[in-house]
C-alpha cells in the first residue's frame, strides 16, 4: 500500500484542483485588470505587472510551508496575528468591564483579553471529561523498548498494536511528551531520610544515592516521558460511562504489549491537563477545586495576650 494515499489527485498539468483554482483566480484577476486599465496604463507596464502577479500566483499555488500549502499557511498566519494574546475566564469581559489584573490601555492599539472558551467544561471523579455533547477519558501508559526485543517479539508487539488501531471506531488522541524531572528535591529528601535509617550501612547507601541524584541533577537535564491516550465516545453512544468503558477496553488491549496502562481518575486527569498547560512547572497535586466551587478557609486561631498593667 503506498504511503501517500491522502495525496490530492492531479487534475491537469500536474496540478491539483486546489492549485488550478488558485491559478484560475489569478488569471481572472489579471484579465479584469487588463480590460479595465489597458486604455489608461501603458502595455509594457501592464505586462510587467502581469509577470509579477503570475509569479506570486504560481508561488502561492505550488509553495508549501510546514506541511501546508502556502495559501492555507498564510491564512493561518493572518488568523494568528488577529487572535488576542490574552484570554480570561471572566464571562462577559466586554460587558462587565476589564478584569482587575489588566491595565486598561489608553489607546485601542492593545487588544483587551478575549473570553477563554475551552472544549472541556467538567471533570468527573472517575476521570471522565465532559465535552459538551460528548465525553472523553484519558489512559496513561508506559513505553516499551523494541530494540531490546527479539525480531519475533517485535513482530508480535507491532501486530498487537496494529490490531488495536484497526479496532478503533471513534477519535483517539495519543500525546507523547517529555517533561523535566526534579531530582534535586528527591536528593534532599533522601539526604534527610538517611539519618533516620536504623543501620549504618543503610544510612551510607541512602546518603550515597542522594549524592548520586544531586550530581546527576547538576550535570544533566533529566527528562521523563509521558504517554497519554484520550478516548472519546463515538457517534450515537449514550450513557454516562461510555468514555470510561472505552478507556477500559484500551487498557485491556494495550496490556498485552508489555506496557502498564491505567485509566486516570479525576485528580490525575486534572493534574495531567494542568501539566500540559504549563509543562515547565512541577505538576500540581490532584483534587483541585471546580471552577464554580466556593472555597472557604478556616480562620486561624490566635491567643490574645493582654499586657498586665
Amino acid at each position: 500500500m503506498p504511503a501517500d494515499v491522502d495525496t490530492p489527485d492531479k487534475v491537469a498539468y500536474g496540478l491539483t484542483f486546489h492549485q488550478l483554482a488558485i491559478v484560475a483566480a489569478g488569471a481572472l484577476v489579471f484579465y479584469g485588470l487588463w480590460r479595465a486599465l489597458h486604455g489608461i496604463v501603458a502595455t509594457p507596464l501592464l505586462t510587467g505587472a502581469g509577470v509579477v502577479l503570475g509569479g506570486l500566483v504560481i508561488g502561492l499555488a505550488l509553495g508549501r510551508r510546514d506541511g501546508l500549502s502556502l495559501d492555507v499557511w498564510l491564512l493561518h498566519a493572518i488568523r494568528h496575528t488577529r487572535t488576542p494574546r490574552a484570554l480570561t475566564t471572566t464571562p462577559g469581559t466586554t460587558s462587565v468591564g476589564v478584569p482587575d489584573w489588566v491595565d486598561t490601555p489608553k489607546t485601542r492599539r492593545q487588544p483587551l483579553p478575549a473570553p477563554l472558551r475551552l472544549p472541556a467544561d467538567a471533570i468527573d471523579d472517575d476521570g471522565q471529561i465532559s465535552l459538551g455533547g460528548a465525553r472523553a477519558a484519558i489512559v496513561g501508559t508506559t513505553t516499551v523498548n523494541l530494540a531490546l526485543r527479539t525480531p519475533d517479539e517485535q513482530a508480535a508487539l507491532i501486530d498487537g498494536w496494529g490490531r488495536w488501531l484497526n479496532s478503533l471506531s471513534a477519535p483517539v488522541q495519543i500525546v507523547v511528551s517529555a517533561q523535566p524531572v526534579d531530582l534535586a528535591s528527591h536528593s534532599r529528601a533522601l539526604a534527610d531520610a538517611a539519618d533516620t535509617q536504623p543501620h549504618p550501612r543503610l544510612r551510607a547507601a541512602c546518603a550515597d544515592h542522594a549524592a548520586f541524584l544531586a550530581d546527576l541533577a547538576a550535570r544533566r537535564d533529566p527528562l521523563r516521558r509521558q504517554v497519554l491516550i484520550t478516548t472519546a465516545t463515538g457517534v450515537g453512544e449514550r450513557g454516562p460511562h461510555a468514555a470510561r468503558r472505552r478507556a477500559d477496553d484500551t487498557v485491556r488491549a494495550l496490556s498485552g504489549l508489555g506496557v502498564t496502562p491505567r485509566v486516570l481518575d479525576g485528580p490525575a486527569v486534572t493534574a495531567a491537563l494542568t501539566c500540559a498547560a504549563d509543562p515547565y512547572r512541577p505538576p500540581r497535586p490532584g483534587g483541585l477545586a471546580a471552577p464554580d466551587a466556593v472555597i472557604t478557609a478556616t480562620p486561624a486561631t490566635r491567643n490574645d495576650r493582654r499586657a498586665k498593667p
